[in-house]
């Protein structure tokens, strides 16, 4: 046996790819179905705007050469295509090399999206795609079995993944220490799903075992991906269990998702490898040439997450080959929501006749139950949920926002659930209220059907008119 490979992982390697292909799909669908409103020609952060205040060297991507509403569409688009073909297989009728060569292109094209998204691609998981999706480039194809180190480096994504998001739990918020943190976490978290309203129910001292078996399987649990099997692999599925268990939780992206498929790196699956002849000496070459350069760069994240001042989800360079991440520091005691409404009346009185606009993931009305859109990544929607928390999270785009409502302006319309006025009657002023929201108890929900009680709190932004809007920008 060939001692650079690990046959007895090529059917985790074939879930592997797979599953990363079809959560590329989801992250190229997302770019074409909602660029447009959101870093369009006419979007609220505009890529044109953008790529002429930074230079390429800070923000590879091909749309500092060129860019086009049109472009990007097609860009995006043929990230689909490629997301497909992966899918289906394609780079295992290829060569090795023309396999390899298959798997970057998603990369590069996905990079050159995350580099002009500014805040709405600045989420950890973009970079945990990019980082993921560029090892996956030498995870070779059927002409070769799977080469040990990029397994391993799979395996290191993970646990800086996990073990980064730990450190920072017991650095962070008391509550994480106090085991009481899910006393909260179900009801403020930036996007509930369909059983968060029944999770947040759940007794206290259940809750008080999530956070202990959350910290067993982030602090203790990553350090046995590196040990031999079967130990690896019950490691890994432990890992998985929780992952399933977060994503009945709530809608968090492909976050969930691509920490399983992570996880498959070190998950032996039962399947037969089939007789391929030893890797060839330029794979082995570019293999560990690869792992050199990936193992200096974790410089940086190591010593981020070891640091007492650790910062969560911060790429260290421009391709976002090696990464830092960590999500919930700290959890919420409340939430707020921002209400967007508008009135097509003359004068912006409060008893004028207001209607809410209803976002498609965010709490709006409060007998609107959540509904599950992981891996599906609903951009405003999250950035909805920290503008709620400070007006600081908004600044760059709230008030474009606002104006492509005044405007009914299609693309913005479409990522919104259901706007309350005909496309041929625009409102003339719009507002944003700012209400505390909290769930229902079980009797509440027996008796008035809402899932969410509403408070209002105080005014985000007061009646606004489009030449206003358009005078401020």
């Amino acid at each position: 046996m060939e001692w650079f490979t690990a046959p007895e992982y090529w059917m985790s390697r074939l879930v592997l790819q797979k599953a990363l292909a079809v959560i590329y799909l989801v992250a190229f669908l997302g770019a074409a179905l909602q660029f447009r409103a959101l870093t369009g020609e006419r979007g609220m952060l505009p890529v044109p705007r953008f790529v002429a205040r930074v230079p390429f060297r800070q923000a590879p991507s091909v749309f500092h050469l060129h860019y086009s509403d049109r472009f990007f569409a097609a860009w995006a688009w043929t990230g689909c295509a490629v997301s497909v073909a992966l899918i289906a297989g394609l780079d295992g009728q290829l060569p090795l090399w023309g396999g390899m060569l298959l798997w970057l292109v998603p990369w590069v094209l996905y990079l050159s999206i995350v580099n002009v998204g500014q805040t709405w691609y600045s989420f950890g998981w973009e970079s945990l795609l990019l980082e993921t999706g560029f090892l996956a480039v030498f995870l070779g194809n059927d002409e070769v079995a799977p080469p040990v180190v990029v397994l391993f480096l799979l395996r290191w994504i993970l646990f800086r993944v996990e073990f980064g998001a730990g450190l920072i739990k017991m650095r962070g918020d008391e509550c994480w220490r106090k085991l009481t943190c899910l006393y909260h976490h179900h009801e403020t978290q930036p996007m509930p799903g369909p059983l968060s309203w029944f999770f947040h129910h759940l007794p206290k001292p259940l809750h008080r075992v999530e956070v202990a078996a959350n910290h067993f399987t982030q602090l203790v649990v990553p350090v046995l991906l590196f040990t031999p099997q079967p130990v690896a692999t019950a490691a890994a599925a432990l890992m998985i269990l929780t992952q399933l268990w977060l994503i009945l939780s709530g809608n968090f992206s492909w976050l969930n998702w691509i920490t399983i498929v992570l996880a498959l790196s070190a998950l032996e699956l039962p399947g037969t490898a089939p007789d391929v002849p030893a890797a060839p000496l330029w794979y082995k070459v570019v293999v560990f040439a690869v792992a050199a350069l990936l193992v200096t760069l974790s410089y940086h994240p190591v010593r981020n997450m070891i640091s007492r001042r650790q910062v969560m989800n911060r790429s260290f360079d421009p391709l976002h080959l090696v990464n830092t991440y960590g999500a919930f520091g700290s959890v919420s005691r409340v939430r707020y929501e921002v209400v967007v409404e508008g009135t097509a009346d003359a004068g912006p009185h409060e008893d004028s006749d207001w209607r809410e606009y209803e976002f498609k993931g965010k709490p709006g009305d409060p007998r609107h139950w959540p509904r599950q859109f992981a891996p599906y990544h609903l951009r405003l929607d999250w950035m909805m949920w920290f503008a709620a928390l400070s007006p600081a999270y908004a600044g760059s785009w709230f008030g474009a926002l606002v104006e492509r409502l005044l405007e009914n302006d299609r693309d913005t319309l479409r990522l919104l659930r259901r706007s309350p006025f005909p496309l041929d009657a625009p409102p003339r002023y719009v507002r944003a209220r700012l209400f505390r929201y909290r769930y229902t108890t079980w009797q509440e929900l027996r008796e008035t059907g809402a899932c969410w009680e509403r408070t209002y709190v105080r005014e985000f932004l007061p009646p606004t008119r489009l030449d206003s809007v358009a005078h401020k920008s």
